[in-house]
């Protein structure tokens, strides 16, 4: 990992607590990482942690540093991982809108791009979910399926966001098939 750029986008679900241990094992491991942020997710962890975690300032503004912090984080990059991923992100992905510094970074990203799903049970099973997915797919991101159990809310079921190894072993095994 010692050199390679990563960019990890952080959205709005209570799994965003794993994603501060995702982003510590990456740098521990030699890569440089970058975090964006939708404004639900500094509600959940706040930037300050990222900061901290990565040496790197966090970005959460559309219209924050630089001209186009949006191109410039996604020129940086040569992975893009987004976890969690909410069923909201993945409606913005699969739709092509961009109205936060995250759904923007991913329309502007070239590179692969990886996606850690989390959310309710309910959620995860909504045919308008579903049809999320296999838009995404097929436009070629690839996903970090949640897992099953204990959810935040008390529920049981699909859509625990996959733990951090899991995600730290799927970054691992496609940085592996970039040259």
């Amino acid at each position: 990992m010692n050199g390679r750029e990563l960019l990890i986008g952080v959205t709005g679900g209570i799994a965003a607590f794993k994603t501060a241990a995702l982003v510590s094992k990456l740098v521990q491991a030699g890569a440089g990482v970058s975090v964006v942020m939708t404004r639900s997710a500094t509600q959940l962890v706040g930037p300050k942690t990222f900061e901290a975690l990565t040496g790197r300032p966090v970005g959460v503004k559309v219209f924050g540093r630089g001209a186009h912090p949006h191109i410039e984080a996604a020129q940086k990059a040569e992975l893009f991982c987004i976890a969690p991923a909410t069923a909201n992100i993945l409606a913005k992905a699969a739709c092509g809108l961009a109205d936060d510094l995250v759904s923007t970074v991913y329309l502007a990203f070239d590179g692969p791009v990886l996606m850690a799903p989390a959310m309710n049970t309910k959620m995860w099973e909504k045919p308008a979910v579903k049809r999320n997915l296999e838009q995404l797919r097929a436009d070629g991101v690839i996903f970090i399926e949640p897992g099953e159990g204990r959810l935040s809310c008390g529920d049981i079921g699909a859509g625990r966001m996959a733990e951090p190894e899991q995600i730290f072993r799927a970054i691992v095994q496609q940085l592996g098939k970039i040259p």
